[in-house]
């Protein structure tokens, strides 16, 4: 049967234009749908806007470390002028995105991309056919189904707010809550992180999320930890929060950060059989939904390994491979996954958490490294490194990190676990000195088998 493409995607974000810029070039015939902004949500209003309002934040953070110890600037962020360079260098990158797709020839489809058979999808009412078809399209923010939730804001909204609020409480104490806090907590203004429980990071070393509350706390953020949301409502110019248990708060903007769900409605999916959950459309180790033709990538498929955009990326490059004639299943290596507050926490390989839940086969070594060598610490005292090996053959198997540089060395230790290196292996090598990197390996080859 002639199909009008090789292969559709649903969806232009990194789980899905990574693969189809690798099946064009290729020689395959590509199209991509999509209804929103090019590029999908890291690109326009996620990772990207984050991480370059948050580099300023960063820098300050090390600068106090120094105070003290002969450096007397006074930096200060002017949240205006950094939104207005966000704007400058964030806003167009989804058109520099549209012209690499024609420049290679992959065909952009506007509109709602659905499924209107197992080779067919349907775009505002034009059926467009392909061999294979990708659905890669996310998710969205989550919204408490509360009275007054028309006044709660989203990470989006977040990352282009303007000018910045004297009082913001953030709903959930995850990654973007903490993240948000933060900044939040730099700026000078008053920041409160509302949980429903009393752990916050719970997929993280609860160790370091302990110290990381607490530095956040010495900053001026506050925890309302075991308050339950359950009402909004407009307060003058502000937004009054009412808890389950009777208590209030003030604030004058509100983010709801209690999480993400893919965005699986009106695909139809439904239509063909194709397994699907809040969690994520269900996928084999091949990336395959029920339908054999049809893959599924990225945060909107259900799946253990953590929904970060490398991880998109990864899986939409193998899906490029399984079309072009690989026939692996999917084995994803060490993953690091990082947490942009200040300081920042990372890890990758087996978790902390998992490691001192079963001790019989791992072994959890920690190292103060930011009182054991504080120079190459950048003197940020609370730095500290956490190494799972694993019991049988004393392999590096799992890091966590928790220190300003977590974000940059936790890739060196991902590619040690990968790489499934020895302290024999490593002792072969030079690293430059002095160095917070030469530190962590420094650290970590004694304990290695």
């Amino acid at each position: 049967m002639a199909y009008d493409y090789d292969v559709i995607f649903i969806g232009s974000g990194h789980a899905n234009w990574h693969g189809a810029v690798a099946l064009k070039a290729a020689g395959k015939s590509v199209a991509i749908v999509e209804e929103g902004t090019v590029a999908g949500t890291c690109t326009n209003w996620g990772c990207n806007a984050k991480y370059l309002l948050d580099t300023p934040f960063d820098y300050i953070d090390g600068l106090e470390h120094y105070a003290g110890r002969g450096l007397k600037a006074n930096a200060q962020v002017d949240w205006h002028e950094l939104m207005e360079f966000k704007k400058e260098h964030i806003t167009p990158m989804y058109l520099g995105m549209e012209a690499l797709f024609a420049n290679m020839g992959i065909d952009l489809l506007r509109g709602h991309g659905k499924l209107a058979g197992e080779h067919a999808v349907d775009v505002d009412g034009t059926t467009h056919t392909a061999e294979f078809i990708v659905i890669g399209v996310g998710e969205t923010p989550n919204r408490r189904d509360i009275p007054g939730k028309e006044l709660l804001h989203d990470s989006k909204d977040f990352l282009s707010i303007d000018p910045f609020p004297e009082r913001v409480a953030f709903i959930g104490a995850g990654i973007i809550s903490l993240e948000f806090a933060s900044i939040a907590a730099k700026l000078g203004k008053k920041a409160t992180v509302v949980h429903h429980n009393d752990r916050a990071l719970k997929a993280w070393p609860k160790r370091f999320v302990d110290k990381l509350v607490a530095e956040l706390g010495a900053d001026g953020v506050e925890f309302a930890f075991g308050k339950n949301v359950v009402r909004a409502e407009q307060a003058g110019d502000g937004v009054l929060l009412s808890f389950e248990d009777g208590s209030s708060l003030e604030v004058d903007y509100v983010v709801d950060a209690t999480g993400r769900s893919p965005k699986v409605a009106g695909l139809g999916l439904e239509d063909l059989g194709i397994e699907f959950s809040r969690k994520g459309i269900v996928v084999d180790d091949h990336l395959r939904t029920s339908v054999a033709n049809v893959f599924a990538t990225g945060d909107c498929i259900d799946k253990a390994i953590p929904k970060l955009t490398p991880t998109a990326e990864f899986e939409s490059n193998y899906v490029a491979g399984q079309i072009l004639g690989e026939t692996d299943p999917i084995c994803y290596p060490a993953t690091p996954h990082l947490v942009f507050t200040l300081p920042r926490i990372a890890q990758a390989g087996v978790s902390v958490n998992a490691a001192e839940a079963d001790p019989s086969a791992y072994r959890v070594e920690y190292a103060p490294f930011g009182t054991q060598v504080p120079f190459l610490a950048k003197f940020d005292a609370e730095t500290e490194f956490a190494f799972v090996f694993a019991q049988e053959s004393g392999a590096l198997v799992g890091a966590a990190l928790y220190g300003p540089d977590a974000g940059e060395l936790i890739n060196i230790l991902s590619m040690i676990i990968d790489l499934k290196l020895t302290q024999a292996d490593m002792r072969k090598m030079i690293f430059t000195f002095p160095g917070t990197a030469y530190g962590l390996l420094s650290t970590l080859i004694p304990m290695m088998a």
